[in-house]
């Protein structure tokens, strides 16, 4: 069985050499057809588009993405061409819990907010707005929800029976902060794209600061910028972007913490990705899962010294300002720095 891999995914040589001896890795933008025609499978990212050009005259039956989205896969052809998918849903939920949790008590430390009088909007409390909330409750904030397609599903209760949810224009009028981790979707009854755009913007009654990890062109960007000018949002935090890696720069200086799309990049995240992906190619193909794959232990020399407060020591496991500042010295490497991503955890877990 010939494999192509995105060679970014992490902790998967050793693993998916216990599945083939017939392996490629390249860089997922770099991916061709001519690098697809007698591949079996492909495990890829979001930097891969999965589509009748990458695909048409390949003997490919199956396709793992270790991520939570899927925009990037051609759904219609791959169901045309009889070609197997998988992605990774909840992967890098509390990834992206811990990067908002971060951002949460630099703005209490850096910006004034008091928490506790503080009110947090979640756009969409699928596996990762799940994870969010359970991350940020401890901090004493009030928490709205707003999931169009879920309150359809499961009627007004939300999470537990002391929350439900509520429409968006309820977020635009109480909201401190407005966080974003929808899917990207383009059409139906529910759709995401430009889902924050010049109109959501005017109807926000507290100059809110908006956060979006979820996929870029949930934000027009552009209408962001502007809305930012005009005071109408105070400020934000942006991990995913339109037109990645090609950012709008102007924005990105202009905005309080800007990172590479990283939110969802800890150690933690990134091996429940591989490992969801590997077991989905193994079950397509009836493959023994006989791998084990584990994020690593920090260095010992990681754990800071002295005693710290427990938000003083989340901020010292991950300062999202170190990710910022990178980004914003040098943008025209977003995608080495997401692709060389250094080693995070979302726990204090180290070398002897």
């Amino acid at each position: 069985m010939k494999i192509v891999i995105d060679d970014k995914i992490p902790f998967i040589r050793e693993a998916v050499a216990q599945i083939s001896d017939d392996v490629i890795y390249k860089p997922g933008m770099e991916i061709r057809a001519e690098d697809v025609h007698d591949a079996d499978a492909l495990i890829v990212r979001t930097r891969t588009r999965c589509d009748e050009s990458l695909l048409k005259g390949s003997r490919v039956s199956f396709i793992a993405t270790a991520t939570i989205g899927y925009d990037h896969l051609d759904l219609d052809y791959l169901e045309q061409a009889h070609i197997a998918w998988s992605n990774c849903p909840g992967c890098n939920a509390s990834s992206v819990g811990q990067y908002i949790h971060s951002c949460l008590l630099l703005l209490e430390r850096e910006k004034g907010f008091d928490l506790s009088r503080t009110t947090v909007g979640l756009v969409g409390v699928g596996h990762v707005g799940r994870a969010v909330l359970q991350a940020i409750r401890p901090l004493g904030v009030k928490v709205l929800l707003n999931d169009p397609p879920q309150k359809e599903t499961l009627g007004q209760a939300g999470t537990s029976p002391q929350e439900e949810f509520v429409d968006l224009s309820e977020l635009q009028e109480e909201c401190d902060i407005i966080s974003f981790h929808t899917p990207l979707i383009l059409s139906g009854k529910h759709p995401t794209y430009h889902l924050a755009d010049t109109k959501f913007f005017r109807r926000l009654k507290k100059s809110p600061l908006i956060i979006n990890t979820s996929r870029g062109p949930v934000i027009d960007n552009n209408d962001l910028l502007q809305a930012l000018k005009e005071g109408t949002v105070r400020d934000a935090i942006i991990d995913t972007w339109e037109n990645e890696p090609h950012i709008n720069q102007e924005l990105l200086h202009l905005i309080y913490i800007g990172t590479p799309h990283i939110a969802g990049y800890s150690a933690d995240g990134k091996a429940n990705a591989t490992r969801m992906a590997l077991d989905a190619l193994c079950r397509h193909f009836h493959i023994p899962a006989s791998f084990q794959i584990h994020a690593p232990l920090l260095p010992k020399g990681n754990v800071p010294a002295g005693q710290l407060d427990e938000k003083e020591r989340a901020l010292a496991l991950y300062n999202p300002h170190t990710d910022s500042a990178k980004l914003k010295s040098h943008p025209e490497l977003f995608e080495e720095l997401r692709g060389n991503y250094p080693l995070r955890r979302e726990f204090w877990e180290t070398t002897p």
